[in-house]
């Protein structure tokens, strides 16, 4: 007993920040938790959350929110797995498993009181992300809100931006107020269409962060924004000022004075100190003469100065024209190198004045403030283009829904119902990773809890790691934490708490991220730009011996050495340690070309969650662009592509005969001018002789077969699978087919953008051979895991670099001022006040990089393996890490260890060996190509098709039905109605009301103008298609055909089988199984009839396509032999008509 009373003392001995988390369990009061990584926040979380359910009346009043699903279900599974332990009779014996089961046996005693049921009711358990609560305020005031039917929620809403973006630029043409902003923006970046579509996707995915802004008109107006950067100039010289002391100045003084006088370039920003005897004012009008004192310290890249000379006004002695004057030059000289000495250690003062160098003008330029004007109001006229897209397609993004559950909420002053429901409602708000909220989600957390004060009943509980903040791309701002943390929300203030234990990693590693992140964390806290300062912990774990961190210095970019070291660190674990977890961490995906090839030469299965993407795969590149010439036989470069793939592979003298004698031209029509090939090398000429036949008949059945049909076909008889040297690219190309039916409406691919967003979202599958003792991830992905080892490569790469954006803005948190800023004009340089903002940016993401280190560095337990490349000078000497990249962040901690490695460097072996590599990358890019006598094998005589088992039907007729009834604008309205009756059916009729069709005129309008229909014939065929779908919709049949309750329903589905000795491939446009198990096979007609007896047209139409469908259903027979019953049945949504029967085999 002693024994065990000892242990838990000398356990709660090593938890030093016992107090603060038996503090966090009360109840009266509301928290802010700082909880740094392996400190057991979730524990606490949910320590927390078992404390209020003991005590609430109802489990709704508690409502835990989280910011991803999966965190979400990882809270309520733990909350349900604590429930259940506590049926046991003995507790666990040390903290915090003790005190979480010692709360749940509190909640089971309430469970039973209240009859809450929990462990069988879990849902009642509000644990959700912040996404899902704003979708369920929608859902509760849908007027509010004024989404009215709930729309569906698109991840990938990049199309529809790009919708809204074009109807934008467009609005040009029209005579409203704004086409002139809209010809001021273009003109202001050289009509480049295009890109300027580009900028306004950017900024409609971010207009959460910007649209209120431009809301406040007095804001925005130009003095206001000019007295901003006159607030911001004054501030940074009160810093500098504020650094230098009298005495100090008086030195920094003379010293400017000497190099004013004798600096050769009169240009210089030094010369504007020539006459300055005193301290310089805080104001901006001396702006100059601050600046030149900055020039006199510092270099151009921002660090004190190492030598100087007559370039900063300091002559050589040796230049003097007598004694006195040498004497003088000399005695400068050393003085000033002595100042330049005691100001090394100052890194807040070098920081302040390198960023005094890039302080802004106080004015806008006239031609800039127009600018400004016209994007106030293309920028609005973008957002109400996107609620129309909304509208049209009846989908809206996670941003819309965020701004709709704002609304639903009022305002402080004026609560909406809602408001005052959930206020009585909710008593209790947990919320998890606070540090990675964005401004939105700030703003509707700040209305959840309007009028919440201290002692009312009510508490926040708030916990996060401003350290782990890391999401800047998904909008995060980690000041929101911070501000917080000093000042509450809104009325509410926090009592803060830090915990300081880490139960996750041994004290080698903790005593490691201790020292070297209060080297790479800033040392002061600033909540504009997110600098975090570093908080110390204390290891629960005690050390594991040496080495427990190993940095491995990698020199010239030698990424094939890099990744054979990572093999080596992989091997050598798993042949002492088997079961050990080890993770690779990644910046991006793109660090990782080398490494994985090297691990599956190992042999070395691996775990990898969208890491290996097929966007870039030469296979798929192929298949992409092939897809793109068959469907847009103009889409030049996309024919340029297939002709130098290696199942054609034209050299590039005879694309260039093809593709650069007419511009004007398609790819398609110069390869069937027989005057244009016969210019053709004679290789060229047959290789493009035997292309030519297959595209021929390939574009000939467009649109008659599936998408997915036709691409494969064409790549097989191309001879695409032959150009593959391994099963990889097969299942990659399979992956890519399997893609074209989702991209489909009715036999078309419609949108290419859609195309290439979703090719960029491919990734190879995961091995299936793989455990989860090695697996792969980005250090985003990594977060809240923890492995055994950890090892981080490619810390000297830099991730891509950031677009330019129409529109840069920064808020200054501390006084809610704004600075504001447009792209510069095309051409020209970028005026000073976007490249100050650009340049605070630019130090929120350096910030972030530290603290992305950590992230990646904390989710060791026992080991952690750090690899990244510097460069040499041609002396041996470490340049510095390339800008950007994390190693530039870590260098202070690990400088040392590769100092110490270049030492031992054979130098001559290291260029030798980059030479080496050089050669062997650029004789990997040779030319890939089949032969030019390559034929398409025949199939195996030992294949054999069994086709006894295909039942009787009539005989087969390939002639196609006749549409005599139909002129050319009938039929293209037919292809529009079944494109939207496949979209009726894939979204819900529920989705489907006559307002919606009514505001998807200017779609049915540009959709039928596509097909070819002309103007005169538009409005009327726009109309009739308008009343068609209106019918739809209200026809009880109509309704059941395309309702969402029927099983295995599929629209547009290809079917290809052997009927009668033949290959038939068909598509059927609607097949589903209703309540009773019948198989249905529907084709949907859009003839009219405007004379004689319906009946009889009806009865007719059925003995004219009875072949048509018993085909159908026989292969659908062959599909689904379960299906004992099919029927089949001919819609007609003009004339509401239907005919069925019966299919008997």
């Amino acid at each position: 007993m002693y024994r065990k009373i000892g242990m838990i003392m000398k356990h709660l001995n090593n938890i030093q920040d016992i107090n603060a988390r038996r503090q966090a369990l009360a109840l009266d009061k509301s928290f802010i938790v700082q909880a740094p990584a392996g400190s057991g926040k979730t524990e606490l979380l949910i320590q927390r959350y078992l404390a209020l359910l003991a005590k609430v009346e109802a489990p709704e009043e508690i409502i835990a929110i989280t910011f991803t699903r999966k965190a979400a279900a990882q809270m309520r599974y733990r909350v349900i797995e604590a429930l259940i332990s506590a049926r046991e009779s003995q507790p666990p014996l040390l903290d915090p498993a003790r005190t979480t089961w010692e709360l749940a046996l509190a909640v089971r005693h309430q469970d039973i009181k209240k009859h809450w049921e929990l462990e069988y009711y879990p849902a009642r358990l509000r644990i959700q992300t912040i996404d899902s609560l704003c979708l369920s305020l929608t859902r509760q005031m849908p007027l509010l809100s004024r989404f009215g039917a709930q729309p569906r929620i698109s991840e990938k809403a990049d199309n529809l931006y790009h919708q809204a973006a074009h109807a934008t630029l467009t609005e040009i043409e029209s005579d409203a107020k704004w086409s002139i902003s809209v010809e001021t923006v273009l003109r202001h970046l050289n009509n480049n269409w295009s890109n300027i579509e580009n900028l306004l996707v950017a900024m409609l995915k971010r207009r959460d962060q910007w649209l209120r802004l431009l809301g406040d008109s007095q804001q925005l107006q130009q003095e206001i924004l000019e007295k901003t950067l006159a607030t911001v100039v004054r501030d940074q010289l009160k810093r500098v000022s504020a650094y230098c002391s009298d005495t100090m100045m008086g030195e920094w003084l003379s010293f400017a004075r000497f190099a004013a006088s004798n600096i050769a370039n009169i240009n210089s920003p030094i010369k504007a100190c020539q006459d300055l005897y005193n301290r310089p004012v805080i104001n901006s009008s001396v702006l100059p003469q601050w600046e030149g004192l900055a020039w006199l310290l510092l270099s151009d890249k921002g660090e004190w100065r190492k030598k100087i000379d007559r370039t900063v006004g300091f002559p050589a002695p040796s230049s003097a024209t007598n004694t006195k004057e040498k004497q003088l030059f000399q005695q400068q000289k050393e003085s000033f190198l002595g100042f330049l000495e005691c100001l090394k250690k100052e890194t807040d003062f070098r920081c302040a004045l390198h960023h005094l160098r890039g302080l802004p003008s106080i004015y806008y330029p006239e031609y800039q403030w127009k600018v400004i004007e016209a994007l106030f109001q293309c920028l609005p006229l973008a957002v109400a283009q996107l609620q129309l897209v909304f509208q049209e397609q009846g989908e809206v993004d996670f941003t819309e829904v965020s701004l709709r559950a704002l609304e639903s909420l009022g305002y402080s002053e004026a609560p909406t119902d809602l408001a005052l429901v959930l206020d009585y409602q909710i008593r209790h708000l947990l919320i998890d990773e606070f540090q990675d909220t964005s401004l939105s989600q700030y703003r509707l957390l700040e209305k959840l809890i309007s009028g919440w004060e201290a002692g009312d009943g009510r508490t926040l509980f708030i916990v996060g790691d401003p350290m782990q903040s890391i999401y800047r791309f998904r909008e995060a701002e980690v000041g929101l934490y911070l501000r917080t943390w000093q000042q509450g929300i809104g009325e509410l203030k926090l009592t803060p708490l830090t915990l300081t234990v880490n139960f996750r990693s041994q004290q080698g590693i903790v005593d490691w991220v201790n020292e070297s992140f209060s080297q790479i964390l800033p040392t002061t806290e600033n909540i504009a730009i997110g600098a975090v300062p570093y908080s110390l912990s204390h290891a629960f774990h005690p050390s594991l011996g040496e080495n427990a961190v190993r940095v491995h210095p990698i020199f010239e970019k030698d990424f094939t050495k890099e990744a054979a070291i990572v093999v080596d660190i992989i091997q050598s674990i798993k042949c002492t340690e088997p079961n050990s977890t080890i993770a690779i961490l990644v910046r991006s995906r793109g660090h990782l070309t080398k490494i994985i090839p090297f691990l599956k030469k190992a042999e070395l299965h691996f775990r990898a969650l969208e890491i290996e993407s097929l966007e870039t795969r030469p296979t798929v590149r192929d298949l992409l662009a092939l897809t793109k010439a068959l469907f847009h036989p103009a889409d030049r470069l996309s024919w340029l592509t297939i002709l130098r793939a290696p199942w054609c592979g034209l050299i590039l003298a005879d694309l260039y005969m093809l593709a650069g004698e007419d511009f004007q031209a398609s790819i398609w029509s110069r390869v069937q001018d027989q005057d244009c090939v016969k210019h053709l090398s004679l290789e060229g000429q047959r290789r493009l002789t035997r292309i030519q036949a297959i595209f021929k008949g390939a574009l000939e059945n467009r649109r008659r077969l599936s998408p997915r049909q036709l691409v494969e076909g064409v790549w097989l008889a191309l001879g695409g699978p032959a150009c593959i040297t391994s099963t990889t690219a097969l299942e990659e190309a399979a992956i890519y087919l399997d893609l074209l039916p989702q991209q489909t409406v009715a036999g078309d691919i419609l949108d290419f953008k859609a195309l290439d967003e979703a090719v960029a979202q491919l990734y190879t599958p995961p091995d299936p051979t793989a455990d989860e003792t090695l697996q792969i991830m980005t250090v985003h992905h990594a977060k809240g895991l923890e492995f055994d080892t950890v090892i981080i490569p490619s810390l000297g790469c830099s991730p891509p670099a950031e677009d330019q954006a129409l529109l840069l803005w920064a808020e200054r948190s501390d006084s809610n001022q704004l600075l504001l800023a447009p792209i510069a004009e095309t051409g020209t340089p970028q005026e000073p006040i976007y490249q100050y903002i650009k340049t605070l940016n630019k130090e929120k993401e350096h910030f972030e990089s530290g603290r992305l280190l950590y992230v990646a560095a904390t989710r060791a337990k026992n080991r952690l393996h750090l690899l990244g490349h510097v460069n040499l000078d041609e002396n041996g000497r470490l340049k510095a890490p390339t800008k950007r990249s994390l190693l530039i962040s870590l260098w202070p901690a690990v400088k040392k260890e590769f100092e110490l490695a270049a030492k031992n460097l054979n130098l001559s072996a290291v260029k030798q060996k980059k030479a080496n590599n050089d050669i062997q990358t650029s004789a990997s890019n040779f030319f890939l190509r089949l032969s030019v006598d390559w034929q398409c094998p025949e199939p195996s005589l030992k294949i054999r098709v069994k086709s006894s088992s295909v039942p009787e039907i009539i005989p087969i007729s390939n002639d196609p039905i006749e549409f005599n009834w139909a002129g050319e604008n009938a039929r293209h309205m037919g292809t529009i109605i079944h494109r939207y009756l496949q979209a009726m059916a894939q979204e819900g009729l529920e989705h489907w009301n006559q307002d919606r069709i009514t505001a998807l005129e200017p779609v049915l309008c540009r959709d039928l103008a596509g097909q070819g229909i002309g103007i005169h014939g538009l409005e009327s065929t726009l109309q009739r298609t308008q009343n068609i779908l209106n019918r739809i919709i209200k026809d009880p049949r109509g309704c059941w055909i395309l309702s969402s309750n029927h099983r295995d329903a599929r629209n547009e589905y290809p079917l290809s089988g052997i009927l009668k000795g033949q290959i038939i491939r068909v598509i059927i446009d609607r097949t589903f199984i209703d309540q009773a198990g019948v198989r249905w096979i529907v084709d949907y007609k859009t003839s009219p009839h405007e004379g004689g007896n319906v009946e009889e047209f009806l009865d007719s139409e059925q003995a004219r396509y009875r072949s048509q469908l018993e085909r159908y259903a026989a292969l659908m027979s062959m599909q689904d032999p379960k299906a004992t019953q099919i029927k089949l049945g001919l819609y007609y949504p003009q004339l509401c008509g239907w005919r069925e029967w019966c299919w008997l085999k």
